[in-house]
């Protein structure tokens, strides 16, 4: 069998290219509809409906360059004519049809790929080149947008593929000709070809429903994003009395699930600060921080950090830190508790502080033992989600008059 395609056939490294891009968009098919449908609630089931999704998304990134090698393969390549090109309309719409899936065949996985880059932690990609894309930033409303248009080019390509099963099969067992067995393996033997009309008409067709799947796409998914409240509307904490009001600033967590970190930052809180700057030594103030917990957006596992066995945002709508801040050799320390959930842990947090006349900036870091806490107690296993939580505090704040 010869490796390359000629006017009437098709060549062995085309006929490679196809069945495997059949098996593998099979796959990927069959294992994101079984995969979605699974239960995140225990352990095990997140462990298993992580490991599929990381089988899913490999796969995925496997069939984007396996596409792109075999569409430069078959423009390399003279495609056999049809033989049905007398059939006007039937030849437009499996031409149409095969531009469809060939389209297919990059949106689909680049859009996933793209959600995947843009979204926090949840199932890696199983490969050493980093989970990051080029110029995707990690963004909700990026990680939204192309998930739906991951979602409608996936529908799209399924309708796509069933056309073009049924086409062959059409081809197969109604006309009783060689289209089918063309991409089989062996030398089909194929009769003169009736005369072959090009046209842009397919090429067209199929750009214009990518045009509008994309649009719809999008559009969905920056819909979703801007059907959701915010944070701050979900909710709201009141403004505090404080000798040193918060300009700006976050409160970020970085968590690590299956080895990839995890970072969210709560978007609604208050601290009420006293301090005096002109404390050398011992106890400068004290702080009192109130974070709304149903603020906190943490990439692509916010929903699921909400929940009962985590941090039950529904019944513990906000943790408090209480402490004194202390002025020591090496800067400063924030010393005191912190209620999560109903458990009150002792916790220090070490900062640095610059002043610059009514003006401070703090930024300091402390590590946290999920467990302490009771969040995630089913989840045992580091190798899923660590004990280890890094939180990191940033905020501008001025003295007040």
């Amino acid at each position: 069998m010869a490796l390359t395609n000629t006017s009437i056939r098709y060549g062995g490294v085309t006929k490679f290219f196809h069945w495997l891009t059949a098996l593998l968009i099979l796959t990927l098919i069959a294992l994101g509809l079984y995969a979605s449908d699974l239960p995140h609630d225990t352990q095990a089931a997140l462990t298993r409906k992580a490991w599929l999704f990381s089988l899913h998304k490999t796969l995925g990134v496997t069939v984007f360059f396996v596409a792109l090698a075999r569409i430069v393969w078959a423009f390399t390549q003279p495609k056999p004519g049809l033989l049905n090109a007398d059939h006007r309309l039937e030849s437009w719409l499996a031409e149409t049809v095969h531009w469809v899936l060939y389209g297919s065949l990059v949106i689909v996985p680049l859009a996933g790929w793209i959600n995947h880059a843009a979204a926090s932690g949840f199932a890696p990609i199983w490969w050493p080149l980093g989970q990051s894309l080029p110029f995707i930033p990690k963004n909700t409303t990026v990680e939204h947008a192309f998930g739906a248009l991951h979602v409608i080019s996936g529908k799209l390509l399924i309708g796509a593929l069933i056309l073009h099963i049924a086409g062959a099969v059409k081809h197969h067992v109604v006309d009783r000709d060689s289209t089918l067995r063309r991409m089989l393996p062996g030398e089909a033997v194929v009769g003169p070809l009736p005369a072959q009309h090009h046209s842009a008409a397919p090429v067209i067709t199929a750009t214009v429903v990518w045009v509008a799947a994309i649009a719809v796409g999008l559009g969905l998914g920056l819909g979703q994003q801007s059907d959701q409240p915010a944070p701050t509307e979900t909710a709201a904490l009141e403004d505090v009395a404080s000798d040193w009001q918060v300009q700006d600033g976050t409160i970020a967590l970085e968590v690590t699930q299956f080895g990839s970190v995890v970072a969210g930052s709560f978007a609604d809180w208050t601290s009420a600060i006293t301090f005096d700057d002109t404390v050398q030594s011992g106890k400068a103030g004290d702080v009192t921080t109130t974070v709304a917990i149903p603020s906190l957006s943490l990439g692509s596992v916010t929903d699921q950090a909400m929940g009962a066995d985590f941090f039950n945002s529904e019944a513990f709508p906000t943790a408090i830190f209480q402490a004194d801040i202390n002025a020591t050799a090496d800067g400063y320390v924030a010393a005191g508790s912190l209620t999560i959930k109903d458990q009150t842990i002792p916790v220090d947090l070490p900062f640095t502080l610059t002043l610059q006349d009514d003006t401070a900036r703090m930024t300091g870091s402390t590590t946290l033992d999920r467990r302490n806490f009771g969040i995630g107690e089913t989840v045992t296993d580091e190798s899923t989600l660590a004990f280890s939580v890094t939180v990191n505090i940033d905020l501008t704040a001025t003295r007040g008059q």
